[in-house]
């Protein structure tokens, strides 16, 4: 909200937001928040009295540094309704300059008198306070101050900070009337504010310079202005005769600074590289305007230096002087670049000069044949923030490495937490919304907004626990995070309580028990999608966080952002894929009396596999079993797994022996590889492979068939708990096309156990196979465990802790159909014996009480012996079962199977299988090594 059609008025906004009505949209979102923040502090529009006070220091660096700036603006803007403020940081306002003298007279005090504090927290919605709750560049309007009395002004302002620190000293504010506009003044206060850090920089620079001369001066006089050989200063690269390397000068330096922080008399011990050692000696100093600091001195230990280093040049002192101060002019940025090597070389010129043992400050004399070079000096203050800067930079590349090791939302989260504690925070909550803990992006963060990680010094945080939801009100750094704001500061909690946590004022009270004095609330942004919010809090560090621990945790949040965004999208994915995968298993296992089983299906934690298994009843009271495993992980093995499923599924629906339907299963494989290699363009990954196992186990006879591709032996339990692994033919794995695959036959007493699995359960990275073999040889010797017992014992005794890959089990106890339920008749080629044939399975129906399917199994063994007879070949043989279902079978020699069609009315034949089909439940045909089966079911309720 600004200037519009020449007016600068939100008046109508105003208006209504101070009636209670919504005026979101309508108005800035700096100063919709500064208005909120001034309604909860209660204060008042009409409210004309601010603090004044007289207890500030007019001749202050930051006044000193402003001065000749203000001097300018001044000047700039004469004849102009510009009023200009410098105010510290705490908005107390130290110097007022005026376009036109004569305004300083017609003002009101408030507006042209040092002294008057405009923290907004006083004043309200303005252009000083504004500034440094913001801590950034803002412009007020007319209407847009809360208080009545500057309704007609405008201002811009912005704040200063001291380089070294970052920390904000003032903030420099153009006042002008409400009509006066001009594009170019954010620019032109941005650009002054700007001169004004420069010269609080030069100032400290200038502070360094006069350390240094007095140093060297004080050296100088120690000595007596003589030169001499013994107790040398030279420069810091020619402590050794090759000069110290890059790691070498980073620790000392590293370590000079340390010292600098404590303005007091030390010596240390450093290790340098090729066993050399040096002594850190620091000493106060005080140049002659009275700025208190310290000289690092290095001490070479580990080896006496080179010859040649003790016959240094001798300069005289005024030589040394300006020497020392001309390497000294090159540091304008920073007060620890002050000791280059020029500064250090010239410190080693001039200190040859005399020879005077002792030093000026009262250190022990030199050894005879010492090597001393300078290694830094400065403020105690600028070390401290050198120490902080070097520190943040190590816990900025300690981040990169800590946050983000796993693909899961929760976990990065606290890696965030624990990167930050204690190093930057004492207490640090993570609030994520729901959705993406699922994985999925939040369309309304706010809305399911959920603690996900609570961590502190301290085990009993303040905080709401982990699982809380979070509720935010309008106003609060949460809620203005989620509105757009790239990090709120506050610096203060203690000394007042802020505006927007009155309506929580108890649970408010509770954390500024916990001595929280300030905190920043960072976004966690990433791809433009907005994840959530991580909150900083510090209690224990006396100082408060700053602009530079905002940058340092906004860089957190944001390398956080990213690993929680990627394990998002993961999550996302494998959610997808297990979803797909689960849908595309089994969901329950059919009706058939061939086996007792049961499965377990365990995905991998790291991703999604191709496992699948599956039982499919089959005629003639016969069951398949299937366990197989595609090559890769995720979506694409999942949906390869399924299409593969069914149709394996479809192929067994087609009675085809295993070896038949693993020879299918492999030519499509190689179709669907076909299929890839085409589509490779779109970045489609190509399949390698897929390993099968297949099994038809025959109740009436007991025969199990197996054949498999590429995949890992069954496991066979015998009825007395003898466990072993039958040794089928390898074949395989699928895909390759055009190998041929065997089968075996093995013979299964009733109750044995039949367990077919993936290779994810005794395989691995970290096992040894025959190891686990061994393991699950002692889970499953005990037969007379129940499938599902037997299921739960086999994960839980072999299944490794955490699996790298899927494990698809299953477990399929044998039974057997009674002989006396089966019937058999064999039959020459004769018509005439139909009759017979119809007569014997009518008594053996009568024997076993199902005289009340006698009807329909005459006439379908009729259709079905007549066709066999007719169109078949020896042997020709009947079979009755009386198990789930009455199964009537006619098999003989023949290799030609019929077909349902439709029989025209003039046709005499065609209607004997329409018959069939009618009668039956179901109906088919199988191919056998001598010819084929039909087959024919009808429930045993069916009449």
């Amino acid at each position: 909200m600004g200037v519009t059609g020449g007016q600068i008025s939100p008046v109508r906004s105003r208006e209504r937001f101070l009636l209670g009505e919504s005026v979101e949209g309508s108005v800035r979102g700096t100063i919709l928040n500064s208005w909120m923040r001034s309604r909860l502090l209660g204060l008042s529009p009409e409210q004309t009295d601010l603090p004044y006070t007289d207890d500030f220091d007019p001749d202050s660096r930051l006044v000193r540094a402003a001065a000749p700036v203000l001097d300018q603006l001044q000047i700039r803007f004469s004849g102009s309704q510009m009023n200009i403020s410098l105010a510290d940081g705490n908005g107390t306002v130290l110097q007022r300059r005026f376009g036109e003298p004569a305004l300083a007279g017609r003002l009101p005090p408030i507006q042209s008198v040092p002294g008057f504090v405009f923290a907004e927290r006083y004043a309200g919605t303005n252009g000083i306070g504004l500034a440094l709750a913001e801590r950034r560049l803002c412009q007020v309007y007319g209407a847009e101050h809360f208080a009545e009395r500057s309704q007609g002004n405008a201002c811009s302002a912005i704040p200063i900070r001291d380089q070294f620190s970052g920390h904000i000293v003032g903030v420099l504010c153009f006042g002008y009337p409400r009509g006066y506009e001009d594009p170019s003044l954010p620019v032109l206060v941005r650009r002054a504010a700007e001169s004004i850090e420069r010269r609080i920089m030069e100032q400290s620079s200038a502070r360094e310079r006069a350390l240094l001369r007095t140093y060297l001066d004080a050296r100088l006089r120690a000595r007596g202005g003589e030169t001499g050989d013994d107790g040398q200063l030279i420069g810091l690269d020619e402590l050794t005769d090759g000069g110290l390397d890059r790691q070498d000068q980073m620790i000392l330096k590293a370590r000079a600074t340390e010292l600098i922080c404590s303005p007091q008399r030390a010596a240390v011990e450093v290790s340098l590289s090729h066993g050399r050692g040096v002594t850190l000696l620091s000493s106060p100093v005080t140049s002659l305007s009275g700025v208190e600091g310290v000289v690092v001195e290095a001490v070479l230990t580990g080896e006496s230096p080179p010859a040649h280093h003790l016959a240094a040049s001798k300069h005289t002192a005024s030589a040394l002087g300006a020497l020392s101060l001309a390497a000294t002019e090159h540091a304008e940025s920073l007060p620890w670049h002050l000791a280059d090597a020029a500064a250090d070389r010239a410190a080693a010129a001039g200190s040859a000069a005399s020879d005077t043992p002792g030093a000026p400050d009262g250190t022990p004399a030199d050894a005879p044949g010492a090597v001393r070079g300078l290694v830094l000096v400065g403020e105690p203050e600028v070390g401290k923030y050198a120490v902080a800067a070097r520190r943040r930079l190590e816990l900025l590349a300690e981040a990169s490495t800590r946050i983000g090791t796993t693909l899961d939302v929760s976990r990065t989260a606290w890696e965030l937490a624990e990167t930050a504690v204690p190093r930057l925070a004492d207490y640090v909550t993570v609030d994520l919304p729901g959705a993406v803990l699922r994985g999925e992006e939040s369309a309304d963060p706010q809305a399911d907004l959920r603690r996900t990680v609570v961590h502190g010094i301290r085990d009993d945080c303040p905080f709401y626990p982990v699982g809380h939801q979070v509720r935010l009100d309008p106003g609060t750094p949460h809620m203005r995070c989620l509105e757009g704001e790239p990090a709120v500061l506050e610096t203060n909690l203690q000394a007042t309580t802020p505006a927007w946590m009155i309506p929580g004022l108890d649970h408010a009270r509770g954390i500024l028990a916990y001595d929280v004095h300030s905190m920043i609330c960072v976004p966690l942004l990433a791809r433009g999608v907005l994840l959530g919010i991580a909150t900083f809090y510090r209690s224990q560090d006396p100082a408060p966080f700053g602009d530079d621990d905002t940058r340092l945790a906004q860089e957190l949040a944001a390398r956080a952002a990213l690993c929680i965004d990627n394990a998002r999208r993961y999550t996302r994915e494998h959610t997808l894929a297990l979803a797909l995968q689960r849908s595309l298993l089994p969901r329950g296992l059919p009706e058939q009396g061939a086996v007792e089983v049961a499965h377990h299906y365990l995905p991998a934690e790291s991703g999604v596999g191709g496992d699948w298994f599956d039982v499919i009843p089959l005629s003639g009271t016969r069951v398949a079993l299937l366990v197989g495993d595609v090559v890769g992980h995720g979506l694409h093995a999942a949906a390869t797994m399924g299409r593969l499923r069914i149709a394996a599924r479809n192929f067994a629906e087609l009675e085809l022996a295993p070896d038949e339907l693993l020879t299918h299963l492999d030519n499509l494989l190689v179709r669907l590889d076909r299929e890839e290699e085409d589509a490779s363009a779109t970045g489609s990954n190509g399949i390698v492979g897929a390993t099968c196992l297949y099994a038809v186990y025959d109740p009436t006879s007991q025969v199990c068939t197996m054949a498999r591709a590429g995949h890992p032996p069954p496991a066979l339990v015998d009825p007395d708990g003898r466990v072993t692994f039958p040794d089928l033919p390898p074949g395989p794995p699928l895909g390759l096309g055009g190998l041929p695959f065997e089968t075996a036959e093995i013979r299964l007493p009733e109750h044995s156990t039949l367990v077919l699995y993936t290779d994810g359960l005794v395989d691995g990275r970290d096992r040894d196979v025959d190891v686990a073999l061994d393991q699950l040889r002692d889970a499953l010797a005990h037969p007379d465990r129940r499938p599902e017992d037997t299921c739960r014992a086999v994960i839980e005794a072999v299944a490794p802790e955490h699996p790298g890959d899927d494990i698809a089990l299953l477990v399929a106890r044998t039974r057997t159909v009674p002989p006396d339920r089966i019937a058999t008749w064999d039959l020459p080629p004769d018509p005439s014996l139909v009759a017979d044939v119809r007569g014997a399975a009518t008594r053996r129906l009568a024997d076993w009480g199902l005289d009340e399917l006698s009807f329909a199994a005459e006439l379908m063994l009729s259709e079905l012996v007549t066709n066999a007879v007719r169109y078949g070949s020896e042997p020709i043989q009947v079979r009755l079962i009386h198990d789930r279902s009455l199964i009537c079978e006619v098999s003989d020699g023949s290799s030609t199977a019929p077909h349902l069609r439709r029989a025209a009315t003039t046709d005499e034949g065609g209607r004997g299988l329409f018959l069939v089909a009618q009668l039956s439940q179901a109906w088919g045909a199988r191919y056998t090594p001598h010819g084929k089966v039909i087959w024919a079911e009808c429930a045993l309720d069916a009449a």
